[in-house]
């Protein structure tokens, strides 16, 4: 199986994040499209709804469209471009809504898609994602965005089944003392701690023997309480690691998100019961030798991996 798990910045990457563009769907389709040979699943973080900001910049798009919807429409043409058949069904977890009673400003999501030649799916929860979200007494839960863990079950052309969760974890809360008083900050927030133990509980009680996946924007970094957490308590492999991409001990050994001239490691792959082969085609933020360069503040980890079985 190949996974692509990628961080789209609600593909408005062109507009800096302020509102999605035909111009960056067009180029993450183009980028997906021409990956050789083309991945099984795709796990597809900060991904919207309908709303003012997937919508401002375009005009003359169906009605009911939602950014999910405009996505696949560019990739099923850069498919037919190409000649191939469109493979992909996508699926949605919506996650949180900014706005005031029917008018939303914007939206936040997960997607997850499915390479139907190569991938059966079994179930999933995107008709209600699992809430990671950490809340305390004081949380106003309108400003606190939601977060979740989005499921599939899933099964390959060999009947091997296995689990898929997509992820977006908090940042760390400015609200707690110790955010002012760490210089490092990504991965050590308490609030992070609890949402990464939520996921991580959810995929092994859902899993139960079955192997299973991990993976997304999980705004920290390794060596940090958080990936600690996932390596060690919750026993999982971190595919970077398993195939010495990075040192898990130098938090800034791989870079794959950016800003200005910041350079972070967010995102992740891990996996219980799974056999990690390769990362082709997973290159750091800024290396401009990436097909992804340029598309979104993220870049993608990709990797190839085969089924086992959870001990």
């Amino acid at each position: 199986m190949r996974l692509v798990s990628y961080n789209v910045r609600y593909f408005g990457h062109a507009l800096k994040g302020l509102a999605s563009t035909a111009t960056s769907k067009q180029g993450i389709a183009d980028a997906i499209a021409s990956l050789t040979p083309l991945a099984d699943v795709i796990a597809l973080q900060e991904v919207e709804t309908k709303s003012i900001r997937s919508t401002a910049a375009h005009r003359g798009a169906p009605p009911a469209e939602t950014q999910l919807d405009a996505f696949m429409r560019h990739l099923e043409a850069t498919m037919q471009r190409r000649g191939v058949p469109m493979p992909y069904s996508a699926f949605y977890f919506p996650a949180h809504v900014y706005g005031v009673g029917p008018l939303k400003v914007y939206t936040t999501g997960l997607a997850i898609l499915v390479n139907q030649q190569t991938v059966n799916v079994l179930k999933g929860n995107s008709d209600q994602p699992f809430d990671i979200t950490h809340r305390t007494e004081r949380t106003i839960r309108r400003i606190k965005q939601t977060r979740i863990a989005a499921h599939l079950h899933l099964e390959d052309t060999k009947g091997h089944a296995f689990h898929l969760f997509n992820t977006h974890l908090s940042l760390p809360t400015p609200w707690a003392k110790e955010f002012w008083s760490q210089k490092v900050k990504m991965g050590h927030g308490k609030n992070q701690l609890t949402e990464a133990r939520a996921v991580s509980d959810y995929a092994k009680h859902v899993a139960h023997r079955e192997p299973y996946l991990i993976v997304g924007d999980f705004n920290s970094a390794p060596a940090t309480p958080v990936y600690e957490l996932l390596t060690r308590e919750a026993k999982l492999q971190g595919a970077q690691e398993v195939l010495k991409q990075i040192d898990a001990g130098r938090p800034d050994s791989f870079s794959t998100a950016g800003f200005m001239q910041l350079r972070m490691h967010l995102d992740h792959i891990f996996g219980r019961g799974v056999e990690f082969a390769d990362l082709r085609d997973t290159h750091a933020f800024g290396d401009e030798v990436s097909r992804f360069h340029g598309l979104s503040d993220h870049v993608p980890l990709i990797t190839c991996f085969e089924p086992a079985r959870v001990s």
